[in-house]
């Protein structure tokens, strides 16, 4: 098989699992959280608590020894166990009536996202690709925004047609039909050696662990995270419950939201090209900062599709940016490890932010103070990214 040939089929692996896994999974499941307060009684709180104990039992526990495989045995076996307990996830959920089925089929999700997800297609397209590597992330996460902008439809469609419950359990069969048979060939690696080598140079992470400038990192994609996850998990709560827009029409403001982001991330891959990543990933979290402020001009009908559209640009460039500036400040050798610690600190952030959202919002009755702190978490992440040093890493 060509190198050319070989980076397709890379990128379309890539594209898919990401499509599935964090498109439809991750995106697709708060499109059901009011149905959740509906049927079960249960409070925002509850309902966003699923992701936050999932994550923060899951983050700690397997990010950096994820980040471990990747870098010692190769994404592929990786990934394909993501892309089943991903689709597990979906069908159980789907299933659930207690809050004990949902914190396990959402532990499923969680263990899904860090084994299939961005983690092991980083490492993947990091390997494959060099001089054209932002496009190629831009490619593949392209996968994310399609899948996002799709899923309220599909939810809307199979709802209707089969019941929440049963649409859930849809949407997880879709995800292993969808990501799985292009993950369970991909290749691995350009290099004719296997990358299991224990002749491959390997180099140690702690001197990245001792660099600053990884701290900065880290508490800057936290941060911004935290805002983004924060915004989105209640995005759906917030119009359908808060404003009473109908099922549809929280639908289209979803899709806007992931349908913007595909601009987002062709953008971000194009400019990170081009220009120092480091006012590329300034330039994404500033834009998610502003978009959170028109959520409180909710008399202004129009301003919600604004905030769609800018914080929809600002989310597409938001994850893909992280791993190229990983990649530029400590060289690809070490990204499976360095970003599965990353990841294990956004994972975090991207857990407890919609969780404290929750209960701000159940203690107040407004989400006033909740998007007041989002905006302070993504204002402390672009200060964060301000003061990185420009990468100079191959």
């Amino acid at each position: 098989m060509s190198v050319r040939r070989a980076q397709a089929q890379v990128a379309a692996t890539s594209f898919l699992a990401l499509f599935a896994i964090v498109g439809l999974a991750l995106y697709g499941l708060p499109f059901f959280y009011d149905f959740m307060v509906r049927d079960f009684g249960w409070s925002r709180a509850q309902v966003t608590s699923g992701n936050a104990l999932s994550k923060l039992l899951v983050g700690p526990l397997f990010g950096f020894l994820a980040g471990w495989m990747v870098d010692r045995f190769g994404p592929r076996r990786l990934m394909v166990a993501g892309i089943l307990m991903a689709g597990i996830a979906l069908v159980g959920l789907g299933m659930i009536h207690t809050l004990a089925g949902f914190y396990l089929f959402y532990l499923f999700n969680a263990l899904g996202n860090v084994c299939g997800g961005p983690l092991p297609n980083q490492v993947l397209l990091s390997r494959w690709f060099t001089a054209a590597r932002g496009r190629a992330m831009g490619f593949a996460y392209l996968g994310i925004g399609l899948g996002g902008a799709l899923v309220p439809f599909l939810a809307v469609w199979l709802t209707r047609a089969v019941g929440w419950q049963g649409a859930l359990q849809v949407l997880g069969a879709l995800i292993i039909v969808v990501a799985l048979p292009l993950a369970l060939f991909v290749r691995e690696a350009p290099q004719a050696t296997s990358t299991t080598s224990t002749n491959i140079d390997r180099p140690p992470i702690g001197p990245v662990l001792g660099a600053p400038a990884f701290y900065l990192l880290l508490v800057g994609s936290m941060c911004s995270i935290a805002a983004v996850g924060g915004t989105n998990q209640h995005l759906k709560l917030f119009l359908s419950l808060d404003h009473a827009y109908s099922q549809a029409g929280a639908a289209q403001i979803a899709s806007l939201v992931l349908a913007s982001s595909l601009v987002g991330r062709l953008g971000a891959g194009w400019l990170a090209d081009r220009f120092a990543k480091k006012y590329v990933m300034l330039l994404i979290y500033s834009l998610v900062g502003s978009a959170i402020p028109l959520l409180f001009l909710t008399g202004v009908r129009a301003s919600i599709y604004l905030f769609a559209v800018v914080f929809g640009l600002g989310l597409g460039g938001e994850y893909m940016v992280i791993p190229l500036m990983a990649g530029e400040l400590f060289g690809v050798r070490v990204l499976g490890r360095t970003m599965g610690v990353v990841l294990t600190g956004d994972g975090i952030a991207e857990a407890v932010a919609p969780w404290v959202v929750g209960r701000m919002h159940d203690v107040s009755g407004s989400y006033t103070n909740g998007f007041l702190a989002l905006i302070g978490c993504a204002l402390t992440g672009a200060i964060a990214v301000a003061l990185l040093p420009r990468g100079v890493r191959p």
